[in-house]
């Protein structure tokens, strides 16, 4: 009993040791929570181990999520009404955030700008791309864009959770995989790690964006 009282006092010791000077903490869940209106079901143990392990990496990597809230404050004024006006839900607005970080950057396979549109989609939906122009650049323009693959990738889902998903996998990819399970919710969906990721990262950085103070 002697030497457990003791440990105790150490441990209570370090840890007021490590808060004081580190201020590192496991993080608390929302006990309910939604994406576009669409429940996330956190009684999953599953479902909360992938959101606390994103929610974990994002709230700790300060200066990336100072830089969301800094592009936020410019660019969300512009996105969110589009979005608005083609009925699309604002929380849509993550995706561009975790796609890009709110920058006009490239990817390894050649996606640019905010929304990280590949060359073929960027024509597909309406954006010119030229030796002399690239919409995927222009933030009304691609943002337009992005929301008429919203709006049709909806059309096959029914699940705006799922729209985001086909967002990163596609959606002729993310059509065959719900209809070869036989699934109609992301949460009891079997895909790849990156999509899965995908998912619980826009999850985890609305939730940061949403309560800051927390």
């Amino acid at each position: 009993f002697t030497n457990s009282t003791v440990k105790d006092e150490k441990d209570k010791a370090f840890q007021q040791e490590i808060n004081q000077k580190y201020a590192v903490f496991a993080l608390p869940l929302p006990d309910k929570y939604d994406f576009a209106g669409e429940d996330v079901p956190m009684g999953n143990f599953d479902v909360r181990e992938a959101f606390d392990r994103e929610l974990l990496v994002n709230v700790y990597w300060q200066s990336q999520t100072l830089l969301f809230f800094k592009r936020a404050n410019r660019y969300f004024s512009v996105i969110e009404p589009i979005l608005k006006q083609y009925g699309v839900p604002d929380d849509m607005k993550y995706l561009a955030v975790v796609e890009s970080g709110l920058m006009n950057v490239t990817s390894p396979a050649g996606a640019k700008g905010v929304w990280q549109f590949i060359e073929v989609a960027a024509k597909q939906y309406k954006l010119e791309v030229s030796d002399e122009v690239d919409e995927r650049y222009h933030l009304e323009k691609s943002t337009q864009a992005a929301c008429r693959y919203f709006k049709d990738s909806y059309q096959i889902f029914k699940s705006w959770t799922l729209v985001a998903a086909s967002y990163n996998s596609g959606m002729g990819a993310l059509q065959k995989q719900t209809s070869s399970q036989k699934i109609s919710s992301f949460y009891d969906l079997q895909t790849s790690e990156e999509t899965s990721r995908y998912i619980f990262r826009i999850l985890a950085v609305k939730y940061i964006m949403e309560n800051p103070r927390r």
